[in-house]
């Protein structure tokens, strides 16, 4: 009998076992692939993460970038560099993932990966988990199996707010120019953008859409966007996936059990960045669970309104942000990304040394004065 089962070996599943064996709690983490495996995502994450860790990420990291560059359709270019304390990191899923849990294992933590979750039962106050290669208990479970996972369904919670945008991508292998440079294209596609971001083999090259569900060609899309870098994804093996953006505070706990990651619908509704939301939940879990076996009853309950005040309470600025910015794409770039100190403000979000509540209401009174006629300026 574990003190909790974590299903999912993703950002998420990984700090949740990191921080639970830490303290001592006996973890096993399920896995459905073999790890290392590969795992669709632009990488990059910020480097507030390592505040909540005692080790050095460096071993993980492919490239750390310190300069954003803009354009809208391919030209008119802002290229910003970062007065940030620590770049952003740019990270290979694979390589991080697995890095993470491997710390966790040398605290105590179990793995069994490459074995797929079939179902789960609560009786005799514990949680039994069904696999192919037979059952396991634990006390306490950590549902983090992703955007598409079973779990939550299977845990009751079949009307959550889930908005879900879609994302394709591709990694081709290439020789990296500017290293330091992370792009992001903003005129070529609707309510959302395209991205590039450098990786020391080659690059990561996505394109998203973040509000409404309007058909657009991503593969020609980002075939074009491509040339810019002299590369070909038509020739890279291409990826669509889906994400759980944020889209309001709800209950992420239930008997014995918590989502965390993407199976919590955490995902920045405003940039799409979703390692560090989800690490954070899998801390706040671990937390929880702690607690929890320690015999604090509201612990769970407690976990579910850490999220919303911690990490819900910001995203509703983002999600206002993300409502303008992407219904006036055009104006947003002339106001807002061109204007001097905008991108290094997107940058300070993104490395966590920024809030949205602290920078988001100005942005959108500037926005929506721009919509009005002889208003904009």
């Amino acid at each position: 009998m574990f003190d909790c089962i974590i299903v999912g070996a993703g950002p998420a599943g990984g700090t949740a076992a990191y921080h639970l064996a830490k303290r001592g709690r006996s973890v096993l983490v399920i896995e459905k692939e073999s790890l290392p495996r590969y795992k669709p995502c632009g990488g990059g994450v910020s480097p507030a993460v390592a505040e909540w860790f005692d080790f050095d990420f460096s071993p993980a990291i492919s490239l750390k970038v310190n300069t954003i560059r803009c354009t809208w359709n391919m030209k008119d270019p802002v290229e910003t560099e970062l007065n940030t304390p620590e770049p952003i990191w740019m990270v290979r899923r694979d390589v991080f993932d697995h890095f993470l849990i491997q710390q966790a294992q040398q605290q105590g933590a179990e793995l069994r990966d490459n074995t797929e979750v079939t179902g789960i039962e609560f009786k005799n106050d514990a949680w039994q988990v069904n696999t192919a290669n037979g059952p396991v208990q634990g006390r306490y479970l950590i549902a983090a199996d992703g955007a598409k996972g079973p779990m939550a369904k299977w845990l009751g919670f079949k009307e959550r707010k889930r908005r879900l945008a879609g994302a394709l991508e591709a990694e081709p292998k290439a020789q990296v120019e500017n290293g330091h440079i992370a792009h992001f294209e903003f005129g070529m596609v609707k309510n959302g953008y395209i991205w590039n971001f450098p990786k020391a083999d080659g690059y990561s090259i996505g394109i998203g859409n973040f509000r409404g569900s309007e058909p657009q060609d991503f593969k020609s899309l980002l075939a074009e966007y491509a040339t810019l870098f002299n590369v070909d994804v038509k020739t890279s093996k291409q990826y669509g996936h889906l994400l759980c953006l944020w889209d309001g505070d709800q209950k992420l706990h239930t008997q014995n059990a918590v989502l965390a990651g993407e199976a919590a619908c955490v995902v920045d509704p405003f940039t799409a960045e979703g390692i560090r939301p989800s690490m954070f939940s899998g801390l706040k879990a671990a937390e929880a669970i702690d607690k929890a076996v320690g015999g604090d009853r509201n612990a769970l309950e407690g976990y579910t309104n850490a999220i919303a005040q911690e990490w819900g309470s910001d995203m509703v600025w983002a999600q206002r942000l993300a409502g303008i910015f992407y219904r006036i794409p055009g104006i947003a770039y002339k106001v807002g990304v061109k204007r001097p100190g905008a991108a290094e403000k997107m940058g300070q979000l993104l490395c966590g040394e920024s809030r949205y509540s602290e920078v988001a209401d100005r942005a959108i009174k500037r926005l929506s004065k721009s919509m009005i006629p002889g208003m904009g300026g």
